[in-house]
């Protein structure tokens, strides 16, 4: 498999990550039909435990694996990429050892104590065979990364969603007669069916690859390797440490958010369903447009990590230029649909209106969070890895002192754990961008900040129009699929007349590229 340019490469990752997010949301309204809001909110209890464990387990070696590995490809230092892989397998694996025992014995006080819901304990015991499968799959993932190959975190994104979906309600429903909480660990078991697929996957294309022979003289790869030690954990250390301050905020929240409410007078039960509406009804949908801004991230880092090693600012800068306009064209659409039809999707998608206003609410701000991914690759490939930790460090300490101050107030109760997680993303956005400004010199042209606004704008206004008075004869979920599809049209046709791609990108358009031939 070759290497992609930066544009190829997202756009490979774009297409599996669309295939995956509509994989994906299907996976969850079959578990939010099976399971309802208190179903999945103990499965969403579980998810901040689980990705807590894989931050302290990856350790950031993904991001250092495809840093360094891009920088070897780029000196042409090939001998290197063995050490480096070598390295990384012996500190996961060790890892993976360590914090799976600790969850074994602390699941209890954990689910009990702390998220006030001991039914918590069967999704947690779940969780543990996940740690080392995606701690492996990580590594193998920061390798092709590196190589600028996105293919097979693509495709192996797609078998995940495939193999989970397929096991998903078979284990749902295999385990329901014993109890919700059962049903809620069948349901994390089709996760970690799905994470292994991937992984075997991976191993599958390495060993077709054969870069080297892998386990001859592993552990002299090894031995001695201190300088490929130092320079993984100085990329690593920094990049957990920003992503372990996000990963122990999420591990706090439902905790938080629990306590918070008990506060406020709300009863666990009803407590973990208005948690299962917010982070696993609300949350997945604002994050939607995470996929292209994730691809974008992925192929942004070894291709910044390449141009620093060969000191091309000017490269660096159109490429942080093109990142973040198309996360925010990428992101406008879905910010409007979000806002105009949030009603119509909670109903049609999981039977729960009262979820609409949370939606309403948060979606306007959702567009800082497209930015967010692209930002962090950026201070991580530039060697700014500690500047993006302690940004995620004052943001999460932010989000969780509002949580705790809005959520607890009767007033507000769940709509403040969902005002406070806005605040978080909204700030931390900021301070990498304001990072980024002033270590680098870049800044976003206000020209097409301007062009953008005035879409985003006018598609606002003409689909409130079209949602209000086009297709009203049709059922439900006809009339909302035309609106949503004609505010797209309209959104794009907008998009190409003020020339927001330019020619390179839409020459990666299928439509556009067989028009120019």
């Amino acid at each position: 498999m070759s290497k992609q340019t930066f544009l190829k490469g997202t756009l490979i990752l774009i297409a599996a990550g669309f295939i995956t997010k509509l994989l994906g949301f299907i996976n969850r309204i079959v578990m939010a039909r099976m399971l309802g809001p208190e179903g999945v909110g103990l499965y969403m209890m579980a998810i901040p435990t689980m990705l807590l464990l894989l931050t302290l387990t990856q350790m950031g070696l993904p991001v250092a694996i495809a840093k360094l590995v891009a920088e070897a490809e780029a000196r042409n230092e090939h001998g290197r990429i063995k050490k480096i892989l070598a390295v990384s397998i012996t500190i996961t694996g060790l890892l993976s050892i360590v914090f799976t025992t600790t969850l074994i014995l602390l699941a209890p006080i954990i689910a009990d104590t702390m998220l006030t819901d001991a039914r918590a304990i069967y999704p947690l015991y779940a969780v543990i065979p996940i740690v080392p499968i995606i701690a492996l799959s990580s590594v193998l993932r920061g390798y092709f990364q590196g190589k600028q190959n996105m293919k097979p975190t693509a495709y192996g994104q797609v078998i995940e969603q495939i193999v989970r979906i397929t096991l998903v309600a078979v284990l749902t429903a295999a385990f329901m007669p014993l109890g919700l909480e059962y049903a809620v660990a069948g349901a994390m078991l089709s996760a970690i069916c799905g994470e292994l697929a991937s992984l075997f996957y991976m191993v599958y294309l390495f060993k077709a690859q054969k870069p080297f022979r892998f386990r001859k003289n592993f552990f002299s790869a090894i031995k001695g390797e201190r300088k490929t030690l130092t320079d993984l954990l100085g990329i690593a250390v920094p990049t957990t440490g920003s992503r372990l301050i996000g990963t122990t905020a999420l591990f706090f929240e439902p905790i938080v958010v629990a306590q918070s409410l008990a506060l406020a007078g709300t009863m666990t039960v009803v407590a973990t369903q208005q948690y299962g509406l917010l982070v696993g009804y609300v949350v997945p949908l604002l994050t939607l447009p995470t996929f292209i801004t994730y691809s974008l991230s992925v192929s942004l880092l070894p291709n910044l990590s390449e141009a620093l090693a060969h000191n091309k600012t000017s490269l660096i800068h159109h490429r942080l230029e093109q990142a973040l306009r198309m996360g925010l064209i990428s992101g406008g659409i879905c910010v409007v649909i979000l806002y105009v039809y949030a009603s119509e999707l909670m109903t049609l998608m999981y039977h729960a209106p009262e979820a609409a206003t949370m939606l309403k609410v948060m979606a306007p701000f959702a567009l800082f969070l497209y930015l967010q991914g692209p930002l962090q690759a950026a201070l991580q490939a530039l060697n700014y890895a500690k500047v993006s930790m302690m940004n995620s460090l004052v943001g999460a300490l932010i989000k969780t002192g509002a949580i705790f101050a809005l959520a607890s107030n009767p007033g507000f109760g769940i709509m403040g754990a969902a005002l406070a997680i806005v605040i978080g993303f909204v700030l931390v956005t900021l301070l990498h961008f304001a990072s980024i400004a002033k270590t680098t010199g870049f800044f976003i042209h206000i020209r097409p900040i301007i062009k953008l606004t005035l879409l985003i704008g006018a598609t606002l206004i003409l689909s409130e129009q079209i949602n209000q008075h086009l297709f009203l004869f049709l059922p439900y979920a006809t009339k909302t699929l035309l609106a949503i599809t004609l505010t797209g049209l309209i959104y794009v046709f907008g998009m190409i007349a003020l020339r927001l791609l330019t020619k390179e990108e839409l020459q990666l358009i299928p439509f556009f590229k067989n028009r120019n031939k």
